[in-house]
């Protein structure tokens, strides 16, 4: 399975902007997939998963402000990411639990 994500960049605090993670594979859609990210000197954490039955989990520090997503017909997971903060930014990786298979990462700068 491989993972490419997109939509990362540089955004104001307070604003908005969607990742998207496509995957190849035919195996995708009964994946859980998940967001996890990395800012520098810490530890990777999750970020988002949700099941291939839709049951959805967030990390209680983007409750509310973000929104994950998935769209089996095309392989794709979204990340909607709504009043970022500058503790947001990071390097943002899909996963797909299911393989164990990481993208290659897309990074978020959140400016204050």
């Amino acid at each position: 399975v491989q993972l490419v994500e997109s939509g990362g960049g540089l955004v104001q605090a307070g604003g908005s902007l969607r990742l998207s993670c496509v995957a190849s594979g035919s195996t995708f859609r009964f994946s859980v997939i998940g967001w996890h990210r990395q800012a520098p000197g810490n530890q990777r954490e999750m970020v988002a998963s949700i099941s291939n039955f839709g049951r959805i989990n967030y990390v209680d520090s983007v409750k509310g402000r973000f929104t994950i997503s998935r769209d089996n017909a095309k392989n794709t997971v979204f990340l909607q990411m709504n009043s970022l903060k500058p503790e947001d930014t990071a390097v943002y990786y899909c996963r797909d639990y299911s393989t164990n298979s990481w993208g290659q990462g897309t990074q978020v700068t959140v400016s204050s």
